[in-house]
């Protein structure tokens, strides 16, 4: 492969990423052509020693995937990263995918259940003492305060388990690379 078949893969792989960070990683890559060339070694020569493109775009994407988590702590930051360590490889899909769908659905599902709460306990607490005729105002509007205690109790332990398990799935993404970047070398 020619250094500009190996620059325009690269570039392509990285597609998504800002346009400041591929010129600055292009330019990683030029130099290292520009290196081979000054020791007297040909395009092909270089593009073979330096390896896949793609790959190294997909670890490049996917380690600023994670890095973006590590700063951002947001939903969009977290989708980005679970693809990111997706996107490493084909067996991560068959391994990941079983094990995180069931969790994302029971923190949806949780999410949702506070979501709930909040809701209920605003109702109880606002117009309880309108609606339920008889009842001692104090029951019910201490009613709704624990409704919604309970709400901000569920959503702030489910957010911080999914911040815990995003930071798991980083830990794995960052030994996923280091374990088999040898082995896509060789």
């Amino acid at each position: 492969m020619t250094r500009q078949q190996f620059m325009n893969r690269l570039r392509n792989g990285l597609t998504g990423l800002a346009p400041q960070t591929i010129d600055e990683i292009a330019a990683d890559y030029e130099g290292h052509f520009e290196e081979g060339q000054a020791a007297g070694r040909s395009e092909l020569e270089v593009a073979d020693a330096l390896g896949d493109p793609e790959r190294h775009a997909r670890e490049i994407r996917a380690e600023a995937g994670l890095k973006r988590w590590e700063s951002e702590r947001n939903p969009s930051a977290a989708a980005g990263a679970v693809f990111a360590v997706l996107g490493l490889g084909a067996i991560d899909v068959l391994v990941l995918l079983p094990i995180l769908l069931p969790i994302a659905s029971v923190l949806m599902a949780l999410f949702f259940v506070a979501g709930v709460l909040i809701v209920a306990g605003a109702m109880c607490f606002a117009a309880g003492p309108f609606w339920i005729v008889g009842a001692p105002i104090a029951a019910i509007l201490l009613t709704g305060l624990g409704l919604m205690s309970s709400a901000v109790c569920v959503g702030s332990v489910t957010t911080l388990v999914t911040i815990g398990l995003m930071n798991a799935l980083v830990w794995y993404g960052r030994l996923h690379m280091r374990l088999l970047k040898p082995a896509l070398e060789s």
